[in-house]
């Protein structure tokens, strides 16, 4: 089960990264996200872990699997029965950038928890890509 939503972003891919890459600023600007915490000091590499606390959702553990500076990072989360990936991309585009976030189940579980947290994951996809969107476009 995937959903998948892009956002054209008004600022250059580098300052969206910025914005998209501090993850622990992320509750900031999304109401999407009550809190990140990285459970290691230190950058956004592969590897580092950090517990994602949301609203109407329990907190989950995230660890980066994937990261290309300046392009996108990819992380997962594991519970019973369900791997969630998310997905945060950027690229540039004629007018600035393209932000493609994107959240993956998959699983035993995962089509049943995807599909009865689809309304919950489609309006704070939405929430994350305005957020970017207006973060990256106004904060110098």
């Amino acid at each position: 089960m995937l959903y998948t939503v892009s956002i054209d972003i008004a600022a250059p891919p580098g300052r969206v990264w910025t914005v998209m890459s501090d993850i622990e600023r992320w509750h900031e600007w999304t109401p999407s996200i009550t809190s990140i915490q990285k459970l290691e000091p230190g950058p956004l590499v592969v590897g580092l872990r950090a517990r994602v606390r949301q609203p109407k959702l329990p907190p989950a553990v995230w660890t980066v699997s994937w990261i290309e500076p300046g392009a996108g990072f990819v992380w997962v989360s594991r519970a019973p029965g369900v791997h969630v990936t998310g997905r945060h991309m950027v690229e540039a585009t004629s007018g600035g950038s393209r932000a493609t976030l994107s959240i993956i189940y998959e699983g035993l579980l995962g089509m049943l928890i995807g599909r009865l947290t689809r309304p919950l994951n489609e309006r704070y996809l939405g929430y994350e890509a305005q957020g970017l969107k207006q973060r990256s476009e106004t904060a110098p």
